[in-house]
């Protein structure tokens, strides 16, 4: 089922760029957005995680150099059945952390070192088994690759707006190609919207079982919701097609930024890990965070 809606979705965004394509060069420019279309995504296949790791210049770590880090995700890993992902650390004082890679046999994890200085060990551990659920349950494939050719419908969208578009043939006129260049972005967004809510979802159920602790993450993400409300992170501001990659949005803004965010509430998450927690019998834990 998630290979069949991984199809469906990366149709949408393909004919979003061959639209685009069409707008600004007409029947020629819309074969090379389609070529072009399939070439990007067999690229983002095969390298979509080292262009994500490499746009938040992440480095990887081991047990010498992050040696609690490393530990939690290989014995998570080992809990879950999956093979130990490589693991890596951005330097952005914003608490986050996002996984990638094309299938658990190629997958990598990563967090910030605000996420390092800000959470306690269950916590991460917590944000940690989350990020593996993504990986089981393949999601990793879909969210890269979903934010490279997200990147490009920008950018192409960005040509239509200042080129105007092939006013030949294009029906709407310089009009249509303004339009076209606003709403093509927007429909890729909506797209984003539509992979990564019911995926965070999902993956904060499986990653509070794999944990056995539905607390943990639940204190995690109201750690990270708090903090990153209030520390920018330049590099997904730069970058905002891979901001629906993160456990929390790291992205700030209002308005249409609020009305097509890419993850579901902080609250409600929140609120279905209490749940989660009370029918395994947990109670809270003291604090702020509990």
């Amino acid at each position: 089922m998630n290979l069949f809606r991984t199809g469906i979705l990366m149709a949408l965004l393909t004919g979003i760029f061959v639209a685009l394509g069409y707008l600004i060069g007409g029947g020629l420019g819309m074969v090379i957005a389609f070529l072009f279309a399939a070439g990007t995504n067999l690229f983002a296949y095969w390298n979509s995680d080292k262009m994500v790791l490499s746009m938040y210049g992440a480095r990887e770590v081991d047990e010498a150099t992050a040696p609690d880090l490393v530990r939690i995700v290989r014995q998570l890993a080992d809990a879950d059945g999956l093979p130990t992902p490589r693991v890596y650390v951005a330097e952005n004082d914003q608490p986050n952390a996002f996984a990638t890679g094309r299938n658990p046999e190629h997958a990598a994890v990563c967090a910030t070192t605000g996420l390092l200085r800000r959470v306690t060990h269950q916590e991460l551990a917590g944000v940690l088994a989350h990020e593996l659920s993504h990986v089981k349950n393949r999601d990793t494939l879909t969210m890269t690759i979903v934010a490279t050719i997200g990147g490009a419908i920008g950018m192409l969208a960005n040509f239509a707006f200042f080129l105007g578009g092939d006013r030949r043939n294009n029906p709407l006129g310089p009009l249509g190609a303004i339009l076209v260049a606003i709403l093509a972005p927007i429909g890729a967004m909506l797209v984003q919207m539509a992979i990564s809510r019911a995926r965070e979802f999902e993956a904060d159920r499986s990653g509070a079982l794999l944990s056995g602790r539905p607390l943990w993450l639940a204190s995690a993400l109201q750690r990270i919701e708090h903090a990153a409300e209030r520390i920018g992170n330049p590099d997904a501001e730069a970058n905002p097609a891979t901001g629906h990659m993160f456990i929390v949005n790291p992205l700030h803004g209002g308005g249409l930024s609020s009305l097509f965010a890419s993850h579901p509430s902080t609250e409600q998450r929140v609120a279905r890990l209490k749940e989660m927690a009370a029918q395994m019998g947990q109670l809270p834990n003291p604090g702020p965070w509990g």
